[in-house]
C-alpha cells in the first residue's frame, strides 16, 4: 500500500502498479482505435493487490492507531530498561512520532561483537533479529562496483545494530525477560 498525498505521484504510481498500461486519453501517443484501446507508457508491474489481501488491510487500518500505540508504549518501555545499558537506543525528533514498525539498539561495548550478543540472546528465545544489511554490499551491486569501505557509518552501524521485539501483543514479562537477558549477556 502506498499513501501519498501527491497528485503527480498518485497517478504515477496508479499506472505502475498495473503494468503501465493506460487507457487515459491524455496519456495516449497515438489515436485509439477504439473503448478497448490502450498503451503501455512506461515500464510497470502487476502490483495490484487481490480482493482478500484488500480485506485485510481494510480490517487493520481500522485497528491501526490502537497497534500504532501499543507499539509506542513498547518503544517507551524499552527506552525506560535500557536506560543503563551499554546501548544506543533509537533516536526520534521530538516533533515526529515513529509508529515503531522496528526498535533497533546499538550495542556500544567495545570488544564484544554483535553476532555473539545476537547469538546468545537466540539461544536464550529472544527473537532478536537484523535489520538491514547494507545495500551496497550486496552482489547485485557489489557486481556494479560498490565495495566494503564505500560507506563506512553505514557498515558501522550494521556492524552494532539489533532488533529486539517489537510487535503488538508483545507481553511485559516477554520485554521484561528480553531486556533482563540482555543485561546478563553485557555484564558477562
Amino acid at each position: 500500500m502506498v499513501v501519498t498525498n501527491d497528485d503527480e505521484l498518485f497517478q504515477r504510481l496508479a499506472c505502475f502498479r498495473t503494468h503501465a498500461i493506460t487507457r487515459e486519453e491524455g496519456l495516449l501517443e497515438n489515436a485509439s482505435h477504439g473503448p478497448w484501446y490502450y498503451e503501455q507508457i512506461d515500464l510497470g508491474w502487476n502490483y495490484r493487490i487481490t480482493d482478500i489481501q484488500c480485506a485485510l488491510g481494510s480490517s487493520q487500518v481500522e485497528k491501526l492507531s490502537t497497534i500504532v500505540n501499543e507499539r509506542r508504549e513498547i518503544a517507551a518501555r524499552y527506552d525506560q530498561l535500557l536506560a543503563d545499558l551499554p546501548v544506543t537506543c533509537p533516536w526520534q525528533h521530538p516533533d515526529v512520532n515513529s509508529a515503531w514498525h522496528l526498535y533497533v539498539i546499538r550495542i556500544d561495548q567495545p570488544g564484544r561483537s554483535r553476532r555473539e550478543v545476537f547469538e546468545k540472546l537466540r539461544a536464550a528465545g529472544v527473537g532478536v533479529q537484523v535489520h538491514y544489511i547494507p545495500v551496497h554490499l550486496q552482489p547485485y551491486y557489489r557486481r556494479l562496483g560498490f565495495k566494503p569501505g564505500d560507506y563506512p557509518v553505514a557498515e558501522s552501524y550494521y556492524e552494532s545494530a539489533i532488533s529486539l521485539p517489537i510487535f503488538p501483543g508483545l507481553h511485559i514479562e516477554d520485554q521484561v525477560t528480553a531486556v533482563k537477558t540482555l543485561r546478563t549477556i553485557l555484564n558477562d
